[in-house]
């Protein structure tokens, strides 16, 4: 399923050399028009020798230092021939790592085919590395939710809850407390790798809050730069609800309840609001909580222990 969901998303190359730092070799091709949908990358070397078989041309070639050999000691013209050849599949754009200069003839034919030709200073394997992490994270299945992120003491929490219900102004206040917004209203979620979610702001509301009967604060500007962040993995869910006298609330946390999102489970508290309830420290106390629960101590369990020790002392007495 969530194939299907990766291979309808795109990414500008633009973008993808602006992460990865590449250079541009032939710089009258405009990669902003130029779209990646594969995760994957491809080192011809099969391809190098003629053999395009089962060859997949979505995918971003890369030329390291054996390739770059290679077809220094095959090919007279420097492996112009050949890398022609690979320009007719339509490939998205061919990647030299190690600042290994191609032949002015190899970029005159990707201006030619409108191939952008691209030049890494990293070695091929760690630029390996860090183009499938860029690719992965920039096409991973994704959506938008009516929410706030904040990263409290290192976890992000995520608080949804109805609208008007005070998710901004518990933000507000955990940013005075020292903590971080990543986004007000509108969260987008990705899933990467495979069981990771995180959650950034999209650009047009990033650092941005909306306080009803106050309007839009920008929290980068009153509150510097330190009090927000781009994006945060989601570790945590806090779901603001109206307070149900018929309703009831787990008082103990023995059993995690769990929200999904793109197929991962993420643990969910429900928070019934009331007038004088301090949200802000109630969030805090939350992602510590599940902090400390992830190291090992559940304050729950060690309650409940202490609670059928004593019985079971009594028994005994009895």
């Amino acid at each position: 399923m969530f194939d299907d969901m990766k291979a309808s998303y795109s990414v500008k190359l633009s973008r993808i050399i602006e992460r990865t730092g590449l250079r541009n070799l032939t710089e009258n091709i405009n990669t902003e028009k130029i779209l990646i949908r594969e995760t994957d990358i491809n080192r011809p070397a099969l391809q190098l020798a003629g053999f395009f078989d089962n060859f997949d041309n979505h995918r971003v070639q890369i030329i390291g230092n054996v390739e770059y050999s290679y077809i220094s000691k095959v090919y007279e013209d420097q492996g112009a021939e050949m890398i022609e050849k690979i320009f007719q599949q339509g490939i998205p754009c061919l990647v030299y790592c190690r600042n290994l200069q191609p032949s002015q003839q190899i970029i005159d034919l990707g201006e030619k085919y409108n191939i952008p030709v691209l030049s890494s200073p990293q070695e091929t394997s760690a630029f390996t590395v860090k183009l499938i992490y860029v690719l992965t994270e920039e096409l991973a299945p994704r959506i938008s939710i009516h929410g706030v992120l904040v990263d409290v003491y290192g976890e992000g929490v995520l608080i949804i809850g109805e609208s008007g219900i005070g998710k901004s102004e518990a933000a507000l206040e955990l940013i005075k407390r020292g903590h971080r917004l990543v986004s007000d209203d509108v969260v987008e979620i990705k899933r990467v790798g495979d069981n990771r979610l995180i959650g950034s702001a999209p650009e047009i509301t990033r650092y941005f809050i909306e306080l009803r009967g106050i309007g839009i604060i920008d929290v980068k500007t009153l509150f510097g730069v330190e009090s927000v962040k781009e994006s945060q993995r989601i570790n945590l869910v806090v779901k603001l609800e109206e307070w149900d006298r018929e309703k009831e609330y787990d008082r103990l946390g023995l059993e995690e309840k769990y929200t999904e999102f793109l197929g991962e489970k993420l643990v969910c508290h429900s928070i019934p609001i009331r007038p004088g309830r301090n949200l802000a420290i109630i969030v805090e106390s939350a992602a510590v909580n599940y902090r400390q629960k992830k190291m090992g101590y559940n304050a729950a369990h060690e309650l409940y222990r202490r609670v059928t020790g004593n019985l079971q002392r009594k028994r005994e007495e009895d």
